[in-house]
């Protein structure tokens, strides 16, 4: 049996099992339930329909571009021709490169957490893929991590925005904000979360798309959203 630190039992007290709670009343107690030394992630879990009337299980990949930004540090590399490096030097991004890149992607020695990859450089990756797609590296043009316009892709990714993916079972979840953010602030990130997932329901499917919706923090308890 997994043992609990004092520290999580104590969490579990502010549990609520009956009460309906707002996004708003979630969010100012996980605020304060997240007691840790380091600035925990405020995240939101999303179960959703997969069942479409027509066709296959829907499946659902996109990006959320968080007004308030999602308070993570990635890590961002561009593959690119040799005569845009100087560009994209400029364009902010840690890590810049050509076929030097590629070497090191081949030898699996780096350490960046999104890559940005030009049109033209697409087919010199493709080999690469059992390298970056566990890893969930692989440029995809959907993402916007396939662009000629390097400044404005390491823009998008350093000021907020974040990959949606949903598994098998129809979990899908994000970061909204960090705990040092305000109540506001957390609030309009979640809001504009939601309202983009709900934008991806195919017309194929009947009801809603978002089924239960659950608020929590890194080292927190998961509250779930009862009430609008």
């Amino acid at each position: 049996m997994k043992k609990r630190s004092k520290r999580y039992k104590n969490l579990l007290k502010s549990a609520v099992k009956d009460k309906k709670l707002t996004a708003n009343e979630i969010l100012d107690l996980v605020k304060k339930n997240s007691n840790t030394k380091f600035d925990e992630s405020i995240d939101v879990s999303l179960k959703i329909n997969l069942k479409q009337s027509k066709g296959g299980d829907f499946s659902l990949r996109t990006t959320v571009k968080l007004p308030k930004g999602s308070g993570k540090k990635e890590i961002v590399a561009v593959l690119c021709e040799s005569d845009k490096i100087d560009d994209a030097k400029k364009s902010g991004a840690e890590v810049v490169g050509s076929e030097d890149l590629l070497e090191k992607i081949a030898s699996k020695k780096f350490s960046f957490t999104k890559l940005i990859c030009t049109p033209s450089m697409m087919s010199k990756i493709g080999k690469h893929g059992k390298v970056l797609g566990p890893k969930g590296l692989m440029p995809n043009p959907k993402l916007g991590t396939v662009s000629n316009d390097i400044n404005k892709a390491v823009k998008d990714i350093k000021s907020g925005l974040v990959e949606v993916r949903n598994d098998k079972d129809g979990n899908l979840a994000s970061t909204i904000g960090r705990k040092s953010y305000s109540l506001d602030n957390l609030l309009e990130n979640y809001k504009h979360f939601l309202e983009s997932i709900k934008k991806e329901k195919p017309e194929t499917m009947k009801g809603e798309l978002i089924k239960n919706v659950y608020i929590s923090s890194t080292m927190g308890i998961s509250y779930r959203v009862g009430a609008k």
